[in-house]
């Protein structure tokens, strides 16, 4: 595409995603001065549609961004009441009480939300201050410039004929630059780790580290809604499988968030988190919630969970990265969305303060000393181990190593120093030889469900001419090293069923990719033993359209 001539327009700041890290910076770029031309582009359908997140929020980004939230009816409307943990065994629980955990782990003052509904109204206030918001562009590259620095985004290129050659019907998009480009594209985004790579931002620090998070809303019994109640789980069905755990949140009108964690480093390649996930709510505590309720939405993403020491450098020259594309989720709490927030707001002070100093495609450092000095810092450093101890020692040991270094970090100092990650998720992959299969039981379409039928609940729909978004490497690998070593993990890790191995009569075995169905987890990207798949945008307003996620 690269001998395409384009149309250019000019920002201050260009701004990728229009998540809360994305839509925060927006925000807090008008607020500081209402001159600067500023423009948030989505690859989803509308602002939101791309969101999936718990969501039980903090609310101390917001409060820091906006102070009067309430006032401007943020969709902030549930409280926390109650925190239930629990750790689980195949037929019953064991209820683990509240008072020996830190006190970061207290969820009072928090509120259970739907992420998207909150981005939809923070894009109603950056479009009330004058930020220019283009749902359904995605973004396909990055324009440099002279010296080697960031200095665009290349966005809404549609019509690309099936091979990725340019057609009758094709429109080449247009180039969007800015004096400074944010990239807040959420969890291992294209553009963001192309810059990682670049610009090597990775040296230096641990490896990122995942988790694929699966969720469904499910409408319940009124009898058994209790708003505002979370509960938080451990133990089965993974076992020594796989770290992880659910959440279980009552928000309003009798619906619930039923969602399940399988952290990507699990070393055995026959299991399945999709299916993890159906045989949870088989457990009789869940069950009994979940009869004579239905589901309506159904979804899933990759989280980031290497914490303090899996952050990379964030600024290389002309671009920043913010919230998810640097990997901001504080694990033992499950939130990161305030994180997110936060690091939109600093970025945004940057680069004003670098955009009045007539400064620009330079880095801003400054954004990143308030990241890692600052209370996102704060907030991720005091967790740091938790993760390393979870994928080291395992789960019990690992609550009472965890527990233990967060109560003395609370204090301002760690028995333990800062702990290693290792190897990255794809490289804890093991070859198949060394694991038995796992047999899951059947779905019985009451609480569990097929992948194809839940993926019809995330009412994801791709334009089906276009080139497929999901890149092989090396068209070999699935199957003469992926599924000779590894059983083919593909077909089980892709929580949409995008990939399988077709097996035809007389006929070597076919890898098939069903891009049709991607849910933009990035959880092959990020799992694929041989990395051999390559996540990128299908044409803006592809993918998922969540209601309420």
């Amino acid at each position: 595409m690269a001998e395409i001539e384009r149309e250019t327009m000019e920002y201050d700041v260009v701004i990728v995603g229009a998540g809360p890290a994305g839509l925060s910076a927006a925000i807090r770029l008008k607020q500081l001065d209402a001159d600067l031309n500023v423009v948030v582009l989505e690859k989803g359908s509308e602002v939101g549609a791309h969101i999936l997140s718990g969501a039980v929020l903090d609310p101390s980004g917001l409060d820091a961004l906006i102070p009067d939230w309430k006032e401007k009816g943020a969709p902030l409307n549930v409280p926390v009441k109650d925190d239930n943990f629990y750790m689980l065994g195949e037929a019953g629980q064991i209820r683990i009480p509240n008072f020996p955990m830190p006190p970061l782990m207290n969820n009072h003052g928090n509120y259970i939300v739907s992420m998207g509904n909150v981005c939809r109204w923070m894009a109603e206030q950056a479009e009330e201050l004058g930020v220019e918001i283009f749902p359904g562009m995605a973004c396909s590259e990055l324009v440099y410039g002279d010296n080697g620095e960031v200095k665009g985004v290349v966005a809404g290129v549609f019509g690309l004929e099936a091979d990725g050659s340019i057609g009758e019907g094709t429109e080449p998009g247009m180039e969007l630059h800015g004096k400074y480009v944010f990239l807040s594209e959420g969890v291992r985004g294209s553009l963001s780790k192309e810059v990682i790579a670049k610009y090597n931002l990775a040296q230096g620090h641990e490896p990122q580290k995942y988790g694929l998070g699966m969720k469904e809303i499910w409408e319940i019994d009124p009898e058994k809604h209790r708003e505002g109640s979370v509960t938080h789980t451990m133990g089965w069905p993974l076992g020594s499988n796989a770290g992880g755990g659910s959440f279980i949140y009552h928000l309003e009108k009798n619906q619930v968030y039923v969602g399940f964690v399988v952290h990507l480093n699990y070393k055995n390649p026959h299991l399945f988190p999709y299916m993890e996930f159906q045989r949870f709510k088989h457990h009789p505590m869940v069950a009994d919630l979940l009869k004579g309720g239905k589901r309506v939405a159904y979804g899933a993403r990759a989280i980031s969970e290497g914490g303090y020491q899996s952050m990379p450098k964030m600024v290389a020259p002309g671009v920043a990265l913010l919230g998810c594309s640097v990997g901001m989720v504080n694990v033992p709490r499950i939130k990161g969305n305030h994180n997110a927030m936060l690091s939109g707001k600093a970025a945004a002070e940057a680069a004003f303060r670098a955009i009045k100093a007539d400064r620009s495609g330079d880095e801003l450092s400054s954004y990143e000393a308030e990241v890692r000095g600052g209370a996102i810092g704060a907030d991720l450093k005091k967790v740091r181990n938790v993760k390393p101890f979870w994928s080291k020692y395992g789960l019990t040991a690992s609550l009472m190593l965890g527990g233990l270094d967060m109560w003395t970090n609370t204090m301002g100092f760690s028995l333990f120093g800062t702990q290693k990650h290792g190897k990255n998720d794809a490289d804890a992959t093991e070859e198949a030889s060394k694991h038995k299969p796992i047999a899951y039981p059947k779905p019985d379409g009451k609480l569990s469900f097929d992948r194809l039928t839940n993926v019809a609940f995330s009412f994801t729909n791709h334009e089906e001419s276009q080139p497929a978004h999901l890149h092989l490497k090396d068209a070999s690998v699935p199957v003469a090293v992926n599924l000779a070593k590894y059983a083919g993990p593909s077909a089980r890790y892709c929580p949409a069923g995008v990939y399988e191995f077709v097996e035809e009569e007389g006929k070597d075995t076919r890898f098939v990719i069903n891009f049709q169905n991607c849910v933009h987890c990035k959880t092959c990207d990020i799992k694929d033993p041989s990395q051999n798949i390559n996540w990128t945008t299908p044409q803006g307003g592809d993918g998922p359209n969540y209601p309420n996620m």
